[in-house]
């Protein structure tokens, strides 16, 4: 027997097929709108974290600022306790009073140096958490010492409500609740049909030369409508996530705004409250330091022990301590309204 030859033959094709997806139900813009508000409440949330790094920054300054204030308490206390030994030691020696003045004048000396002293722990604590959010070693990071003297700016009361709405934690938690209001539909897209519109061209010979020939050119034009028949119910049930999503999401958006007022409002008040506390502090300390100067003159000539002079002193250190703490305080409440 003699084999068949085999029989080859070339094609030569030069094809292009295109296809569209209409969004007819609205799938595809609100996938892209649910991407959309994503991104922005990932940009809100950096905003939130730089607000409150920044306030900690102005935080930590104004603690700064106090524990300087109160140095310069104890640095005012110890020479006066100085000058009060001396004047203890020079009534001893000349016999007017007794030894245990001296004592007690040493004692409430060395307690005052102890006490500025124990300051610069806590103002090298605040300095350090300064210079860890400013992105710099704490051993090359320094801030010059200089005693809070100063009151918070007056902050204005009578803005609108919305300027709450530049609150990055409800700027994200708004975008959040929007965002699941876009998924859901996407998940009511699912219940109709895809349509999908295809066409293909162009051009087809066996023979080179006829290639590119308008008579060896072919062309098609479809549509497809797929739609799923039964899926036990998946389409439902999704849905009703997305929507039980964007309840809770609705109810963290309200929750948020609730938090916002009452923290404003507590700001508010403890601005207001702490301004009059620190009024009423400083007269305080104004009568404490009148007292202190009678009973140091009533010692002086005799009349009353030194035991009364420790007592103002210490009525008078505790006032300015409290007074200190109310001004950090106030600042603290400045800028958490801020």
């Amino acid at each position: 027997t003699t084999p068949t030859p085999s029989l080859q033959s070339t094609i030569y094709s030069l094809p292009l097929e295109a296809s569209w997806e209409p969004d007819l139900w609205g799938k595809v813009r609100n996938t892209v709108r649910q991407a959309q508000y994503a991104a922005q409440v990932s940009a809100a949330d950096l905003e939130n974290e730089r607000l409150t790094e920044q306030a900690s920054l102005a935080e930590y300054f104004f603690e700064i600022r106090g524990q300087d204030e109160l140095q310069k308490l104890y640095n005012d206390t110890v020479a006066a306790d100085q000058k009060e030994l001396e004047l203890a030691q020079s009534l001893y020696q000349a016999g007017i009073t007794n030894e245990i003045s001296v004592v007690e004048a040493e004692t409430v000396l060395k307690s005052a140096e102890a006490g500025a002293t124990n300051v610069a722990i806590a103002r090298a604590q605040y300095e350090h958490a300064i210079a860890m959010l400013v992105g710099k070693a704490a051993s090359d990071f320094s801030i010059p010492v200089k005693p809070m003297t100063v009151a918070p700016p007056p902050i204005p009361v009578g803005v609108p409500s919305e300027l709450l709405q530049r609150r990055p934690d409800i700027a994200a938690a708004e975008r959040l609740m929007a965002a699941a209001n876009a998924q859901i539909g996407i998940a009511y897209a699912a219940y109709y049909p895809n349509l999908t519109l295809t066409a293909a061209g162009g051009f087809e010979s066996s023979a080179l030369k006829d290639w590119l020939s308008w008579p060896s050119r072919f062309w098609s034009v479809g549509a497809s409508i797929p739609e799923t028949i039964f899926d036990a119910g998946l389409r439902r049930a999704t849905v009703h996530q997305y929507v039980a999503i964007y309840n809770a999401d609705l109810a963290s958006y309200s929750q948020t705004v609730l938090t916002a007022f009452q923290q404003v409002e507590d700001a508010l008040a403890e601005v207001r409250i702490l301004a009059q506390e620190i009024q009423q502090e400083q007269e305080a300390v104004n009568f404490a330091q009148t007292s202190l100067t009678l009973e140091e003159g009533r010692y002086e000539t005799g009349i009353d022990p030194y035991v009364d002079v420790l007592v103002a002193q210490n009525t008078v250190l505790a006032d300015q301590q409290t007074l200190n703490n109310l001004q950090v305080q106030e600042m603290r409440s400045a800028v958490a309204l801020v």
